[in-house]
C-alpha cells in the first residue's frame, strides 16, 4: 500500500491465483508493475479458498476501501459482487469494481469492450471511467434448502450448466486449455435431454412444454464468446432470456456461426424475452449456474436490481 494513502482512495486488489489455470498468479509481477506505473496506491491480497473472495470484500468495504479490483476471471467478479450485497457499510452503488482479465472465459469483460491485454486494461483504471450496471438477485434450491446469489453477468438453466458440470469434471482431473468448454459442450448435447419447464415472466406464464435451455442475462456473452443475450442492455433495468426448444444436432451444426455473431434470434428454435421477475419450474428438476459458477436446481426465482453495481468501463463503450 502507498504510504500515507486515503483508503478510500486506495484499489484493493483481490488476486484469484487459480484464474486462468493459475495465469493471474504467473502475470502477477507484470501486472504489480503496470499498476504501479499508472501511479494507482493498491492493497494487494490473496484468496486461498472458495468463497474466499466473497468474504475479502466484506472485510474491505467494512475497513473502508471502496474501490476493488480484481484479477480474475467471471467467477471471481462473481464472488466480489456477492460480497459487496453481504456487507452493510454502504450501498452497493458506492464502490467501484474493477477487472483486469485472467480467467478462462473473461464473458463479463466483452460487454464493456475491456481489453485482455494487462496494459490496456490497467489504464481503464487509471481512466476511471464508471458505468452503473443491474444486478440479478437468483433464488434457488440447494440440498432442498432456499438459498440466494447475485448475478453480474449471465445465468443458465438446463443446458449451460450441464456443459459447466463436466468443464469443471475435467479441471478437476488436472486437463488444461481454452479447448475444454468446447469439449465439454459436444458430450452434453449427446447426452442432455430437454425437459418440461414452465417459465413465467413479469408474472405471464410464456412456455409451458419440453426446453432444451435458458439464458437469463444482465450481459451478452457467456461460455467464452457466445452471444446468447445479443440485445441485452446492461442498465435497462431488465432481463434478457433466450429460450431454446429442443433442436436436432444437424440444427445446431449449421446455425452454430449465430451464437457468435448476434444472430441467434434467427433461428426458429429460438425465443427472445424482457422482464423484471422471472419463475422457473421443471420436473424433473433442473441445475442452475450463475457466471459460471454451478450453484443448485429449481424452482428458481430472479429479480432485477436497477443499476445496482458502479463498474469500471472504456470511454468508447460509454461513448457507443
Amino acid at each position: 500500500m502507498y504510504p500515507h494513502t486515503d483508503i478510500s482512495q486506495t484499489w484493493y486488489v483481490i488476486v484469484n491465483p487459480v484464474a486462468g489455470f493459475g495465469r493471474g498468479l504467473e502475470d502477477l509481477p507484470l501486472i504489480t508493475k503496470l499498476i504501479r506505473e499508472n501511479d494507482i496506491p493498491y492493497e494487494l491480497v490473496f484468496s486461498q479458498h472458495k468463497y474466499h473472495v466473497t468474504e475479502l470484500t466484506v472485510q474491505a468495504v467494512n475497513d473502508g476501501y471502496r474501490r476493488i479490483i480484481v484479477i480474475g476471471g467471471d467467477g471471481t467478479l462473481h464472488e466480489v459482487v456477492n460480497g459487496l450485497f453481504i456487507q452493510q457499510s454502504v450501498p452497493t452503488s458506492e464502490v467501484t469494481i474493477a477487472v483486469i482479465p485472467v480467467g478462462t472465459g473473461n464473458d463479463w469483460i466483452r460487454m464493456y469492450g475491456i481489453p485482455t491485454r494487462y496494459a490496456e486494461s490497467v489504464r481503464a483504471i487509471r481512466e476511471g471511467y464508471s458505468f452503473l450496471q443491474d444486478v440479478g438477485e437468483v433464488e434457488y434450491e440447494e440440498s432442498q434448502y432456499a438459498q440466494k446469489r447475485y448475478m453480474a453477468n449471465v445465468a443458465g438453466v438446463g443446458f449451460d450448466p450441464s456443459v459447466t458440470k463436466i468443464y469443471e469434471h475435467y479441471k478437476a482431473l488436472g486437463r488444461r486449455g481454452r479447448h475444454l468448454y468446447a469439449q465439454g459442450s459436444v458430450k452434453s448435447f449427446f447426452s442432455y435431454h430437454s425437459t418440461g419447464v414452465k417459465v413465467w415472466i413479469d408474472g405471464e406464464l410464456v412456455h409451458s412444454n419440453l426446453l432444451f435451455s435458458i439464458a437469463i442475462g444482465i450481459g451478452k456473452y457467456n461460455g467464452g464468446g457466445t452471444q446468447q443475450l445479443p440485445l441485452a442492455v446492461a442498465d435497462d433495468g431488465l432481463f434478457d432470456i433466450t429460450l431454446y426448444r429442443p433442436m436436432h444436432w444437424w440444427q445446431i451444426l449449421f446455425r452454430l456461426r449465430r451464437l457468435f455473431n448476434g444472430d441467434i434470434y434467427s433461428i426458429g428454435h429460438v425465443s427472445h424475452y424482457r422482464g423484471r421477475h422471472i419463475r422457473i419450474e421443471s420436473t424433473p428438476d433442473i441445475m442452475l449456474e450463475v457466471d459460471g459458477e454451478l450453484l443448485g436446481t429449481t424452482p428458481l426465482e430472479f429479480k432485477i436490481m436497477h443499476r445496482a453495481v458502479r463498474v469500471i468501463v472504456t470511454k468508447e463503450f460509454l461513448d457507443d
